[in-house]
């Protein structure tokens, strides 16, 4: 490499199964542009630093759920879980979950929103989930447009879904039969 070349790091979308202290903050400071932008998962301001690192913690202990991370620079800029079944949920054990799922508003534009969403369906669709479903926020836009390019189908909308501080608005529920999703 010649010396007025730089390294480039590409956009990465990775599981997460522990923390180095960088990739904490990375993505507590991720979380907190996206919250602040009005994509928070639940939260409306960014919490406390430290509750916001227990949730992320938190989420790494639980067995049914699986977290993976849009890394763009090397840094944590978004992220998205898989939430399975419990194993006492037969009669839905088909069916999981995407939870928290969001991109900073920084880094937004250069596909890792449609990566993220390809890696869950395909860890889903490895482990022989059939249906993936996911629930928004009516004013989620980014969020709508993807799943509806992404062959989600809406099939509910939740009056009072959410409080945005001012308003109630609805909550819209989609699904995606994970059938035609080709296993990688």
């Amino acid at each position: 490499m010649s010396e007025n070349s730089r390294n480039i790091n590409q956009p990465v979308i990775e599981s997460i199964d522990e923390f180095e202290q960088s990739d904490l903050d990375d993505l507590c400071d991720a979380a907190d542009q996206a919250i602040t932008d009005g994509n928070g998962f639940g939260w409306l301001t960014p919490p406390r630093r430290g509750v916001q690192e227990a949730f992320w913690k938190g989420v790494l202990v639980v067995p049914v759920r699986e977290l993976y991370c849009a890394r763009f620079e090397g840094r944590i800029v978004g992220s998205g879980q898989l939430v399975k079944p419990f194993s006492n949920n037969e009669a839905s054990g088909h069916i999981a979950q995407v939870a928290t799922f969001f991109i900073a508003p920084y880094a937004r534009g250069h596909g890792l929103a449609i990566g993220l969403l390809a890696v869950i369906e395909q860890s889903a669709v490895a482990q022989n989930f059939k249906i993936l479903e996911v629930d928004v926020r009516e004013t989620q836009t980014a969020a709508i447009s993807l799943l509806e390019n992404n062959g989600y189908d809406r099939w509910a909308v939740k009056p009072n879904y959410a409080w945005n501080g001012v308003k109630f608005v609805d909550g819209y529920y989609y699904k995606k039969d994970l059938g035609a999703v080709e296993p990688s």
